[in-house]
């Protein structure tokens, strides 16, 4: 079983990061003195859950958690600067800070460096989260000491309901567009003005009409999808957000 660390202080260390192709040390102490941070450590960058879930979820609620008092959201891996920085820009996760504990010094100080040999990994971290205060740890979420890389307790949905429970969550959008579309640019005005964050999938680059044609029924752009439901084109898209300030 892994050791639950309320109450206690972060370990002492320091983690080499790379900025502006420069290294920079970065203390402990740099991070988190002063300040309320939550960090989520998980097995390795570009690993199928923690690209596919972990990091993408902490991002979009990153925001959120800002609203209600947090300062900064960290990713640690024990992997190398040079790797974090990558997986951070494949991720587009501008929101959250990657940390890379290349050594495993603040995962080992954690006692959470488990072996993953058998997976040619070497020694890397257990998943799991905590909300920290001042450098001591107020909470602690930790995946039960299970086979494989159980995923239950550790992601940012949970680490909401603790800070906020009331929180009101982001609605997931995505908006399918053309280049050069004005309407398709006052689409993402309209949202953007009403709060709402969008991914934008774009013609010819991340899908073809035919796929737009499958999931819409329609041909022309854009069109716009909200927590699973077909809204439709941009006059639809006024309508529903009308609707929705109404009710």
């Amino acid at each position: 079983m892994f050791e639950n660390r309320e109450g206690q202080k972060l370990p002492e260390v320091t983690f080499r990061t790379r900025v502006d192709h420069e290294w920079l040390n970065v203390t402990t102490d740099d991070i988190f003195k002063g300040r309320t941070v939550i960090v989520f450590s998980l097995p390795g960058a570009f690993t199928p859950t923690c690209s596919s879930t972990h990091v993408p979820r902490y991002n979009q609620l990153t925001p959120t958690f800002k609203k209600h008092g947090i300062d900064e959201v960290i990713c640690v891996s024990v992997n190398d600067a040079f790797v974090m920085n990558q997986w951070k820009a494949e991720q587009k996760a501008d929101n959250v800070t990657f940390l890379p504990d290349g050594n495993g010094h603040f995962t080992e100080g954690m006692g959470m460096l488990v072996d993953k040999q058998d997976l040619g990994f070497g020694k890397r971290s257990w998943r799991y989260s905590m909300l920290v205060k001042d450098g001591v740890v107020e909470k602690m979420f930790i995946e039960p000491d299970l086979p494989g890389d159980p995923f239950e307790v550790s992601d940012a949905d949970t680490m909401l309901v603790h800070i906020a429970p009331s929180a009101e969550k982001p609605s997931n959008v995505t908006i399918f567009t053309r280049e050069d579309c004005q309407f398709c640019i006052d689409t993402k005005q309209l949202l953007l003005n009403t709060g709402k964050q969008y991914e934008e999938l774009v013609l010819n680059r991340d899908y073809s009409e035919a796929t737009l044609r499958a999931v819409s029924g329609e041909s022309t752009v854009p069109q716009v999808f909200i927590d699973g439901e077909y809204i439709g084109g941009s006059e639809q898209l006024a309508d529903y957000l009308q609707a929705a300030k109404a009710a």
